[in-house]
């Protein structure tokens, strides 16, 4: 399994901008992709974001697209989430999460290493 911990949360204002960080630990980073996904408050976790093991290739659920960034830098055993243009509902605690194979996708049973969370609130 893989080591993760996630930094960056806070609060902002609507239209503002965060950048989440995952660092992680315990296995060959640039083997394995990434993702990241959110909790809300009294609602299931959902995919956020994806990014393959070179960051070559990212997918993004259509809820994010266009305003969020999905980034890895293999050399910092480090995965990232620039979030802009923030709304009221993206406020969730974040999760970053590395599956069990190469391979991650938007299935959550597919991983197997979870952070322990960052909270994102955003304020209207």
């Amino acid at each position: 399994q893989v080591q993760l911990v996630e930094s960056g949360g806070g609060l902002v204002q609507a239209g503002g901008s965060l950048r989440l960080s995952c660092a992680a630990s315990g296995r060959t980073f640039s083997s394995y992709a990434m993702g990241w996904f959110r909790q809300a408050p009294g609602k299931e976790r959902e995919f956020v974001a994806t990014i393959t093991w070179a960051g070559g290739s990212s997918y993004y659920a259509d809820s994010v697209k266009g305003r969020f960034t999905i980034s890895r830098d293999n050399a910092k055993n480090t995965v990232y989430l620039q979030m802009n243009s923030l709304k009221p509902e993206d406020t969730a605690v974040y999760y970053c999460a590395a599956p069990e194979s190469y391979y991650g996708g938007t299935d959550q049973s597919k991983y197997n290493s979870w952070g322990q969370g960052t909270q994102v609130t955003v304020s209207s």
